[in-house]
């Protein structure tokens, strides 16, 4: 087998949040798609619903790359794995090319991958030279492969934005200010592409103002190697949860979900069983369920008014059969849920209420040690939520931020439900889950996050 494989690929990125960097890499991955190139996207650290729009741009499953919550061996081998299969790699950055520790530029240095820039030109003229010269200058081991001004107003307006761009070698093109070719956006953050009915024509616009650019071309290749595994780091989880019927609740309400996590139960053997708590009369009959994030809230009067759906997860849970629930998994599992003013009854499963607020409560990369089974797992996820939890149990543990190390989310352990706010990257540490889907973890007590 080759160390190496070389495959066209960028990295797309901004200046900030909210600059049009879903927009922009699903538009080239819409492009590609459409003269039959096989497109895999993958997008910088922990996100689940930019994921899911590039997913329908490229038609291909979309993976986190994170050099901290991932590893830089694990990123390795999937851009390895994806240059062998692929006709080009989009990298969506995360925030700002330099926010964050790891950030999007740390991932582009990590592997040679040049970067794409996509600066929000809308309020701004000649000034938009300037950024990009800071942003080319900043840190010169970086590569710019080139530039797309977005929410341009018009042709007159481009040129001007354009003109101003000193470094002549970048490719640039603009996207224009047109709303109905942008993502509609809400708390946290753009749309579910499920709750859009005409995504397609959005990202087929996109597209078009690929294909009138410099951008229509394939850009250059680059070499991935093959990461070099040491002994003691071999993928163990073979058959450790065989013909393990895990059921996984996903729908618009619960749709918060790393393709990574599921991949590893399959790994392990695991027959995954999906579950809809929106539109399903009860739980299917399974071993172990996982409750993941999503938008209980938004969807909250339908899930307190499926009555027995409900009843079949108290049922679940009262077995003893192990029950898995991050985020508004955990929020569907409380007595109670307030949103918009208005109460509505959950399962009941675990003793407590939550109140979703109009401010951020909670966001950043988390890391939390759990004592089990006389040793120490460290576990790492994220968490992003508007919400506050009253919950009627003594914390096992508590995360830590990273890298700030600032205290994080509590983790809950209640007869045989583990819960947090804590989205968990299952592959941070796979014996945890394995242990916990196998009901042989004993858990032991109170510790944080290294």
């Amino acid at each position: 087998m080759s160390s190496a494989n070389s495959c066209p690929a960028l990295m797309v990125t901004a200046p900030s949040s909210g600059s049009g960097k879903t927009t922009v890499t699903a538009a080239l991955a819409r492009h590609f798609v459409r003269q039959g190139k096989v497109v895999q996207v993958f997008k910088v650290g922990p996100d689940f619903i930019d994921p899911m729009i590039l997913e329908v741009a490229s038609g291909q499953p979309v993976y986190q790359l994170d050099l901290w919550m991932v590893g830089k061996k694990q990123c390795q081998k999937m851009l390895f794995d994806a240059a062998s299969a692929a006709d080009l790699i989009l990298i969506e950055g995360v925030m700002g090319l330099f926010d964050g520790s790891p950030n999007s530029a740390d991932l582009s240095k990590e592997f040679g991958i040049p970067i794409l820039a996509v600066i929000d030109g809308s309020a701004m003229a000649q000034t938009f030279g300037a950024l990009v010269h800071g942003m080319v200058n900043y840190s010169p081991e970086l590569s710019f492969y080139g530039v797309i001004a977005n929410k341009i107003a018009g042709e007159y307006h481009a040129k001007l934005v354009l003109d101003s761009i000193q470094e002549c070698a970048l490719k640039n093109h603009f996207f224009s200010r047109d709303m109905a070719q942008s993502l509609p956006e809400r708390h946290l953050g753009l749309m579910q592409p499920s709750e859009l009915t005409d995504i397609t024509e959005r990202l087929d616009l996109a597209a078009n103002q690929v294909a009138q650019s410099e951008f229509a071309a394939l850009p250059p290749a680059v070499k991935f190697h093959a990461p070099k595994w040491a002994a003691s780091e071999r993928d163990e989880t073979a058959n450790a949860l065989l013909n393990k019927r895990i059921i996984i609740a996903k729908d618009a309400a619960f749709g918060f979900l790393y393709h990574a996590n599921v991949n590893m139960l399959i790994r392990a053997g695991a027959i995954v069983i999906y579950t809809s708590p929106l539109c399903d009369k009860a739980l299917p009959d399974g071993d172990a369920l996982y409750l993941p994030g999503g938008y209980p809230e938004v969807y909250a009067e339908r899930l307190s008014q499926n009555k027995h759906y409900i009843a079949s997860v108290k049922r679940f849970a009262d077995s003893g059969k192990p029950v898995l629930a991050e985020c508004g998994g955990m929020l569907y599992l409380l007595d109670d849920l307030e949103a918009e003013s208005t109460h509505f009854s959950m399962c009941g499963v675990l003793t407590g209420t939550a109140k979703m607020h109009t401010r951020l409560s909670a966001v950043g990369q988390q890391g939390v040690t759990i004592a089990a089974n006389k040793a120490h797992f460290a576990l790492r996820g994220h968490s992003f939520h508007y919400s506050s939890a009253n919950i009627a149990l003594e914390p096992i543990a508590r995360s830590l931020y990273h890298p700030s190390l600032r205290e994080g989310e509590y983790i809950y352990h209640g007869g045989s439900v583990l819960a947090s706010y804590m989205h968990w990257y299952f592959d941070s540490c796979p014996a945890f889950f394995i242990h916990f889907f196998n009901q042989t973890l004993q858990l032991e007590h109170h510790d944080q996050a290294n």
